[in-house]
């Protein structure tokens, strides 16, 4: 697993809809900074998303030895990936898993698209696939 990473959805309206850090616990302000290094990416994700078809936009941004990374559904909901990995097969495998699993999310009937995503098994399920690819 990467040592950092911060991995964030955002629906079409901007509302950050889930969020967790599944690399190793930062500290309180690095969590912070984390989360103001992907919102200021959302500027440059709006802008691309419209130049390409692809869903993967692979590294957008760079802090430091930090990289932004982002997959965009069809419906304008952005997966963004904060990391310092260089594995880009496995980030990609790892959106696509969890696009999976958003998508099921959206097919529960008692789930109103846009709101937060507050289910543990899908918070257990997001950290699994974390694991597994990052």
């Amino acid at each position: 697993m990467a040592s950092t990473a911060c991995f964030i959805i955002v629906s079409r309206n901007d509302i950050p809809i889930y969020e967790a850090e599944v690399g190793s616990a930062p500290k309180e302000e690095a969590a912070h900074q984390h989360q103001f290094i992907l919102h200021a990416a959302l500027d440059i994700v709006q802008d691309l998303a419209w130049t390409t078809s692809a869903m993967f936009l692979k590294a957008v941004e760079r802090f430091n030895d930090l990289v932004v990374s982002v997959y965009v559904t069809a419906g304008h909901t952005r997966l963004m990936l904060l990391h310092d990995s260089r594995n880009e097969d496995g980030i990609k495998s790892f959106f696509q898993e969890v696009h999976e699993l958003y998508i099921k999310i959206l097919l529960n009937p008692l789930y109103l698209s846009g709101s937060r995503i507050t289910s543990s098994h899908f918070d257990t399920k997001v950290r699994a696939l974390a694991r597994k690819y990052l």
